[in-house]
């Protein structure tokens, strides 16, 4: 990585410009204590190494030349983080080593720090988690964003609860990034064509351990006004300004990974907003290799993946045709394309002028594999596309599901790392995590009850002197009597942090508020409750509920027992999820795709109390945790959540043995621990697609570098499929065997184009069953006419199966590529 020194280090010192400038310092805490010599009261009220070594007075770095110790120290860290750059990681040995360019992973948002807060949510925490682990795992990624001008919103509550929103200037010097570089030592740009005018990209480099993150920023000299602001804000207001910042990441993503010459590249777009590489990849690859859009959108879809986060149609971003047209006329002219073609791409109606252009869909079909983010949501997905795939059962709609996980090292505590280090091995993140259930299920209850007790006394500290800067009450707000009595280290704590949104029911538990100060009030068995999180500036419901919240914590009967943070981060939902007994999390099923802030709680062993959705619909066992399982909507989950807490978490908590610890607790938490922390890991993750999406993706895309009959093949089946019929379908029981024989007629269609199969969905507690049927004789006197035969056990009813023709092509994905099928009548 070249590089623009931010400031001059004394020799020998140098390394500290390194170490600052890679990332993996976000979860690697070895090199901790270099940081803190360098200056303690900036390690300590940031602990961020880029801005220790930004604001430290050069004569404290003079001084530390001198100083023996620190040089040792500093070359110790240096050396390590060397040894962990040049050593291959699990993953290395599967990746084809004819596939150098690896995955480029494309995301609107990358939550990797507060020190570089270009991101807003889940989404942005989940590619930042993912970008860490494939650094750690040694997958070949270059993570593709955006940089904002502002990073998103810092929140304040006034004395009403009311949310006000700020949004600070993220100044590029004081962020862990650098200027990219181009081959001749300038700064790397790209363009995109505007109508009447070019787009300017500045290119920026951020170091992930092994791997990379370009952020692309419009703020350049010589945009127009309007153009430097595209990529003012993350998410920024107005449908055109939205539509812009996807142009920018699509078209001005895969313009920068050509300027790189990585285009031989899986390419994995994270949600739907960078859709348009897909188009961007065809239009580049069809004038270098001199053929017919159409034929390198075929050569090319094979090598792009598309992860869907998104449980209800109203969160697809759509545009106007209109709009679409202002921004598309040079795209079009270049590639040959009516805009008619284009829209149709993102349509599900290509016919109907009026609908939308959707990124979802032109993910969709521009991708040759989808996946959604836990095994819920790819049944909700499949029912959401079905309509892209008409005439096909919902259970064969082409999404299959990556359940999302957590980059377990960028969540533990300091005392839970060191439990996982004594059991589990340094290494344990870093190789094959089956070992790890049953190291920690030998955790004894005294080192897993101490572990809760060290972590929740911690989350009080931090949380009483969080609230002291809150309140105005300075640096000494621990000692301050305004928090001083705030929440109890030996009192059951549940915390509930995330966006405020409506389906997300964050004002749940106040349902019945008299029931929930019963709880927290209880003389001998009190509940304590932290609760954080944001609304976005134009959701109104969003901050009814924050503004609830508050008014409930200044309730003098819960004074101590009920506390709101302002400004929730990632800085503090890793405190809060390395603290809590337990994780409240309250969705309306099924809109929740996924969830992970619960998963961040099981290294440290954090129990979930959830309703059925998302992940927790796959993970929820007795044996780990709870579910909120009512009936009857809102009030059913109320209730049911409330019972809960009253019969079950409340007693489970304070039920000790003999020596102070809650067996049936703990008992809880290693197995929360042991089973569910590898299960829903970023490492697990990111192998299911490696395994599951990339590698066969690599091997398509190199296959059809090599081999161009797919788009042929694909015309001549839509141009005779009105061709074929199926005819007679004769069954025949043989003792206990059907025996199907159908008569299909192909018509211009060669029969290896086709394949015959009998389907049956899933009914009355027998599965869905698709089997093959095998080509006979051909029909007389008939033109591609034969019948096609299958046997099978008369288990289920003959009725139950019907006949249906398909296009097949062992090297297309079907039937994402090519959705035809053809019924029995």
């Amino acid at each position: 990585m070249h590089r623009i020194p931010p400031r001059a280090t004394p020799a020998g010192l140098e390394a500290l410009t390194d170490l600052a400038l890679d990332l993996r310092w976000t979860w690697n805490h070895a090199v901790d204590s270099v940081w803190r010599q360098v200056d303690a009261e900036l390690w300590d009220a940031t602990h961020n190494p880029w801005i220790v070594l930004q604001n430290v007075p050069q004569a404290r770095l003079e001084q530390l030349t001198e100083d023996a110790g620190f040089r040792e120290g500093l070359a110790t860290a240096a050396g390590d983080r060397q040894e962990y750059l040049d050593k291959p990681g699990l993953c290395a040995s599967l990746w084809p080593v004819d596939m150098p360019d690896g995955v480029a992973f494309f995301s609107m948002e990358f939550g990797l720090s507060e020190a570089l807060p270009v991101y807003a949510g889940g989404l942005g925490v989940l590619a930042g988690d993912y970008l860490k682990t494939a650094s750690d795992l040694g997958v070949p990624m270059t993570g593709i964003g955006l940089l904002y001008q502002e990073g998103y919103f810092r929140q304040t509550i006034d004395a009403t609860g009311t949310q006000h929103e700020l949004f600070p200037n993220n100044d590029p010097a004081s962020l862990p990034i650098q200027p990219s570089l181009d081959a001749d030592g300038g700064w790397l740009e790209v363009t995109v064509p505007l109508p009447g005018r070019p787009l300017r990209l500045r290119v920026w480099q951020a170091q992930v351990g092994r791997a990379e993150l370009y952020l692309l920023d419009g703020n350049h000299v010589l945009n127009t006004a309007a153009d430097r602001g595209i990529t003012a804000k993350l998410y920024g207001s107005g449908t055109e300004l939205r539509l812009l910042q996807e142009v920018v990441l699509g078209i001005g993503g895969w313009s920068l990974l050509a300027a790189l010459d990585k285009q031989n590249v899986v390419a994995h777009l994270n949600e739907g907003h960078a859709a348009l590489a897909v188009v961007e990849r065809a239009r580049r690859y069809m004038h270098e290799h001199s053929v017919s859009f159409r034929d390198a959108w075929w050569a090319t879809r094979a090598g792009n993946v598309f992860t869907t986060h998104t449980a209800v149609a109203a969160g697809f971003d759509a545009f106007a045709p209109a709009l679409v047209a202002k921004y598309a006329r040079d795209l079009l002219a270049d590639c040959g394309l009516s805009l008619h073609d284009l829209l149709a791409l993102g349509r599900v109606d290509p016919s109907d002028e009026n609908e939308p252009f959707n990124m979802t869909y032109l993910a969709m079909r521009g991708c040759a594999q989808v996946s959604a983010v836990s095994r819920l949501h790819g049944e909700v997905s499949r029912g959401l596309f079905a309509r892209l795939y008409p005439r096909w059962p919902i259970a064969e709609v082409p999404v299959r599901h990556v359940t999302n996980g957590v980059h377990v090292p960028s969540w533990d505590s300091v005392p839970a790392d060191a439990l996982w280090t004594a059991t589990c091995g340094k290494r344990r993140w870093l190789g094959n995590l089956a070992c790890l259930e049953a190291a920690i299920a030998e955790c004894d209850d005294t080192a897993l009850w101490n572990l809760a007790a060290r972590q929740r006394a911690d989350l009080v500290r931090y949380v009483r002197e969080r609230l002291g800067w809150q309140l105005g009450l300075g640096a000494e707000g621990e000692s301050n009597a305004a928090v001083q009595g705030v929440l109890d280290p030996n009192v059951l704590t549940l915390g509930m942090a995330r966006r405020f949104a409506e389906y997300k029911r964050m004002n749940l538990l106040l349902h019945e508020p008299h029931r929930l100060v019963t709880l927290l009030t209880d003389p001998a068995h009190p509940m304590q409750l932290i609760v954080s999180g944001k609304a976005h500036p134009d959701d109104i419901e969003g901050k009814r509920q924050v503004q609830a919240w508050v008014a409930f914590a200044q309730r003098p009967e819960v004074a101590g027992r009920v506390v709101f943070l302002e400004d929730y981060d990632l800085a503090l939902a890793q405190r809060l999820v390395q603290g809590v007994d337990a994780w409240l999390n309250t969705p309306r099923r099924p809109w929740e795709a996924c969830g992970t802030s619960g998963m961040k709680t099981l290294v440290n062993g954090g129990l979930n109390v959830s309703t059925l959705d998302g992940w927790w619909a796959e993970a929820y066992d007795d044996a780990y945790g709870w579910a909120i399982d009512g009936k009857g909507g809102d009030p059913g989950d109320a209730e049911s959540l409330y019972r809960l807490l009253e019969n079950e978490i409340v007693p489970c908590f304070y039920e000790r043995d003999a020596h102070g610890v809650p067996t049936r607790w703990v008992r809880r938490m290693r197995a929360s621990m042991s089973r569910l922390a590898p299960r829903f890991s970023s490492n697990r993750m990111l192998l299911d697609y490696l395994q599951g999406f990339y590698l066969p993706a690599a091997r398509a895309l190199r296959r059809r570098e090599q081999q161009h009959e797919l788009p042929s093949w694909a015309s001549e089946v839509v141009s005779h499929w009105h061709e074929a019929r199926l005819g007679d379908v004769e069954v025949v029981l043989d003792g206990h065997t059907w025996r199907f024989r159908a008569q299909a007629y192909l018509g211009g269609l060669q029969l290896d184009w086709v394949k015959a199969e009998l389907y049956a969905d899933e009914r009355d507690g027998m599965p869905r069953q698709c089997v093959p049927m095998q080509a006979g004789a051909p029909i007389s006197g008939a033109t591609h006419g034969y019948e096609f035969e299958a046997a099978l056990p008369a288990t289920r009813p003959a009725a139950d199966y019907t006949v249906r023709l398909r296009p097949w092509h062992e090297h297309a994905f079907l039937p994402a590529e090519l959705p035809l099928v053809l019924w029995q009548r």
